[in-house]
């Protein structure tokens, strides 16, 4: 191969240790949004996700992801995010509020659940209250805030660039 050839589709990048990252979710709107982010999951090496409601995953969509992100249904979210902080596990808001930090300066902690919002409302002020920390995205023009799972996909890849090997 010369210099000029590009190979596709390298090995999988191997992690030293299993990702100390979960996603948390709320019901979404649309079954996509969640599969695109089980499917960006997977990719980053993180193999658990919480959910609430029903939990529709499209195996197009989601592709490889659907067999190794493992997700956990729950009613709500609240006694789920509970218990993960009592496992020692910091939990991070991904939403736009007063007191948020902006992804760019952000320091995950490594042992973290990345607490998403709804399409439309955001993270409920029952679940903003439970948060330990909340990090923003900046947004430069309309609309005010990127979808869930485009936001999901910046956050996750910034906790694996600051985690790279596991």
């Amino acid at each position: 191969m010369n210099d000029s050839d590009q190979q596709r589709h390298k090995p999988l990048t191997t992690l030293d240790r299993p990702r100390e990252l979960i996603v948390a979710c709320p019901q979404f709107r649309s079954g996509v949004n969640l599969s695109r982010i089980v499917r960006t999951a997977s990719c980053c090496g993180v193999e658990r996700m919480v959910v609430s409601g029903r939990a529709k995953v499209d195996p197009e969509i989601a592709r490889d992801g659907a067999e190794r992100v493992r997700l956990e249904v729950h009613r709500s979210l609240g006694p789920a995010l509970k218990k993960l902080r009592g496992e020692g596990y910091k939990l991070v808001g991904l939403e736009q509020t007063s007191n948020a930090q902006c992804l760019y300066e952000f320091r995950f902690p490594q042992r973290a659940v990345l607490v998403l919002g709804h399409e439309r409302q955001g993270i409920s002020d029952e679940l903003l209250a439970l948060l330990d920390l909340v990090v923003e995205i900046p947004v430069y023009g309309l609309p005010y805030s990127h979808n869930v799972a485009t936001a999901a996909a910046m956050a996750m890849y910034e906790y694996c660039r600051q985690y790279p090997r596991g």
